[in-house]
């Protein structure tokens, strides 16, 4: 969803459109698979992404090459709603889903922990933290965060138009 908010904002996307929209993510997933590649040292793909978006999952980030300047929106989420989220995708995919979901909370919540201390101490990378929660309930602040830190202020309208309320399917009670 953030993808679509900053693209809407006006920055170019870095997308090989592989995963294609499904039912667990109607409006699309805007990855591209090379970043997986990170880990491994490539990080080819980087000299077409200047100036542009590109999506990074959290265990990936410490691979990014420090030579470059980064602005990360750093998207946080309740982790029951993470865990549901992605059991719902297990089962469609009729994969196992059946992991202790206290051992994969405590675990991811570590993971996170570790994951903005080493953010805090990299000089090259300038992160805004987005509480999904929040901003799926009201968007308006957080967007106006995302722009500003963005420097694109000139599409709000059409940033605040992409949250949809109706794909924020698995809530924490």
């Amino acid at each position: 969803m953030m993808m679509k908010v900053v693209e809407a904002g006006g920055m170019g996307i870095v997308t090989d459109n592989i995963r294609v929209a499904d039912e667990d993510n109607p409006k699309g997933y805007y990855e591209l698979e090379q970043v997986k590649a990170l880990k491994d040292g490539d990080e080819s793909w980087i000299k077409d992404a200047p100036g542009k978006v590109v999506k990074v999952i959290s265990s990936l980030l410490e691979y990014l090459p420090a030579a470059h300047k980064y602005r990360i929106v750093f998207m946080q989420r309740a982790i029951p709603e993470i865990l549901a989220s992605q059991k719902q995708m297990l089962i469609r995919r009729g994969e196992p889903s059946d992991g202790d979901d206290q051992e994969m909370a405590d675990m991811f919540q570590e993971h996170l922990k570790r994951v903005r201390v080493w953010l805090a101490n990299q000089p090259n990378m300038d992160v805004l933290y987005v509480d999904y929660n929040t901003l799926m309930v009201e968007p308006a602040a957080d967007i106006r965060s995302v722009a500003e830190f963005l420097s694109l202020t000139e599409n709000l309208d059409a940033m605040l138009a992409v949250p949809d309320k109706k794909l924020y399917r698995q809530k924490a009670t």
